[in-house]
């Protein structure tokens, strides 16, 4: 007899898993219920629809029901609202929206897909029709609508992670001016904090204000505007405001359901993505996964985990026995002309799980430099000692991070080392490349400190009166430098060594790492204790927060906002 499958949720997962299912097995009865009105949207591309760059909004529609049902001849109801499941009778309850009736629907194997859900707190003011969020093409047509209506001159973001981002760039893009306020201080918090503030400069360079380690307490809406009071007591004036702070699983039907939810707050789900219920499956954004570099529970919404979940929740209904393996949190985003990756784990994240580990930095181009248009990256590696597996990389730069960033990924899932990376046989061509690409740098570098072959610091744990040796030239450190740094360039290093102390450590630093490596080298061959500066100035900027947040243009971006 052939066994019918219903699928709660489309979108990424349940309909991955569907036409999965439907390959498989052509038998099936497959039915997804969807209490949207669309089955499967792009929603990565929503924001860039609102900004103007993906101009047609039907572009953004992946597939219709009635072309699913051509393709797989699976079932598709749209407006129809799975409220109850009964484990006991196999079945579900589903409220028709159209309609307002009720019916029931029986399965063998269930598939819950219901994804997770914007997060509102209760702050005064929140209903306001002005305050709005971004999840589904319901969201951009309101926001569309807004605009074409109103012809807003300002907005405020509220949460400086991925849709905040994407927000404020097309935001600014459709030629507004554009507040970001974040309550950590940093954007993009998944990243560590001298990664982050490169996006910092990046926001300001485009005309987007900052309010940073600030939350909103208020909104409310004075002559025909909106308010956002600030717990710092700063109120802000715009024309409306996008929430962007965050997401929470949707558990409530199958915590109704008895399902047990796990300790992330998301459905609990084995290896096979079975709940606790051996006949119902659960997949995407409001399952709870394990985090694949440190072991723990975790929440990661990403599509690409959903759409890999709902092919192997397919798989095992078909008796394939797949195991879902983890998620290491690879992503990546646009901010204007800058391109910012992760994958893995941050330094926050071991930290806080006490995993021993190192780490580094380095800033190369993005392919020679005697071929026109190179790119500077920045590259942040951690990896264990003296083992040197990697466990997390985070990459800022233009062209070629996309590359960078999947091959660190890639060298995670196989549990590679940092000494494999020096071994990596890459594609170079001086368009694309350099001879050692900065993945096998990256290897070179982290191989080094693992060796001894040069001992490093990190600029967090200087302290008051250490020594610190600037190699670069004097111009550069008249532009600018660390205090208390005394200059004395690499290649007149050897003539005045007679200038540096043997009874202390000397922290040395150059530009971005390489010249103060080649003065380490000097200074240990000739009985100094060298250290050096990881990432050097670049890196030392991050550390010290420095930012372009306090010029005269970066106030008069706030003072567009303020009202007080």
């Amino acid at each position: 007899m052939a066994k019918k499958v219903l699928i709660v949720g489309g979108v990424a997962g349940g309909a991955s898993a569907a036409a999965r299912l439907r390959r498989l097995d052509e038998t099936a009865k497959i039915i997804i219920l969807e209490r949207g009105e669309y089955i499967s949207f792009a929603n990565c591309g929503l924001p860039y629809h609102i900004g103007g760059t993906i101009e047609n909004r039907d572009d953004l529609l992946l597939q219709t029901p009635k072309g699913f049902k051509e393709r797989f001849n699976v079932e598709v109801r749209t407006e129809n609202d799975v409220v109850k499941i009964d484990r006991d009778k196999k079945q579900v309850e589903i409220l028709n929206r159209d309609s307002g009736e009720t019916y029931a629907e029986g399965y063998d194997q269930l598939i819950l897909s219901p994804g997770a859900e914007p997060v509102r707190p209760p702050i005064p003011g929140i209903e306001s029709e002005r305050i709005f969020t971004l999840r589904n093409v319901p969201d951009t047509d309101k926001i569309n609508a807004f605009i074409e209506a109103h012809q807003p001159k300002r907005a405020v973001v509220i949460g400086g992670g991925y849709i905040g981002l994407e927000m404020a760039e097309n935001l600014r893009d459709r030629g507004m001016l554009v507040a970001v306020v974040e309550m950590l201080n940093q954007v993009m918090p998944l990243m560590d904090k001298e990664m982050a503030y490169l996006l910092h400069g990046q926001l300001h360079r485009h005309n987007v204000a900052l309010w940073l380690d600030d939350a909103v307490a208020s909104f409310h809406e004075p002559d025909n505007r909106l308010a956002v009071g600030l717990k710092s007591g700063m109120e802000l004036s715009c024309d409306f405001a996008i929430l962007a702070i965050g997401v929470r699983p949707e558990v409530k039907l199958a915590k109704e359901a008895g399902l047990e939810i796990g300790p992330s707050g998301g459905i609990k789900v084995g290896p096979d993505l079975r709940t606790s219920d051996p006949d119902i499956f659960a997949i995407g954004d409001a399952v709870e996964v394990r985090d694949f570099v440190l072991g723990r529970p975790v929440l990661v919404p990403l599509a690409g985990p959903a759409n890999k979940q709902g092919r192997m929740a397919a798989d095992n209904i078909c008796g394939m026995n797949r195991s879902y393996n983890g998620t290491q949190g690879t992503a990546i985003l646009k901010v204007f002309d800058l391109t910012v990756a992760m994958t893995g784990a941050n330094e926050k994240a071991l930290a806080k799980s006490n995993v021993p580990y190192e780490k580094l930095h380095i800033h190369p181009a993005n392919h020679v430099g005697y071929y026109p248009g190179a790119k500077q990256m920045h590259i942040k590696l951690l990896f264990t000692k003296p083992e040197g597996k990697i466990l997390g990389a985070q990459i800022v730069g233009s062209d070629g991070v996309d590359r960078r960033i999947d091959l660190f990924a890639v060298a995670i899932r196989a549990g590679l080392t940092v000494f494999d990376l020096q071994e990596l046989e890459l594609a170079y061509a001086p368009p694309y490349g350099s001879g050692k690409d900065a993945v096998n740098m990256a290897g070179f570098v982290a191989s080094n400190m693992l060796e001894g072959t040069v001992d490093f610091a990190y600029w967090d744990q200087i302290e008051d009166g250490d020594f610190i040796l600037d190699v670069r030239t004097p111009g550069e450190y008249e532009k600018d430098h660390v205090p208390s740094a005394v200059n004395i360039p690499v290649d007149e290093l050897r003539s005045r060594l007679n200038e540096l102390p043997k009874d202390a450590p000397i922290y040395v630093y150059c530009t971005v790492g390489i010249r103060s490596y080649i003065a380490c080298r000097i200074l240990m061959q000739n009985g100094f204790t060298a250290k050096n500066l990881s990432g050097g100035f670049l890196t030392y900027c991050g550390y010290q927060h420095i930012e372009l947040l306090d010029t005269q243009t970066a106030r008069q971006l706030k003072e567009e906002f303020c009202l007080v």
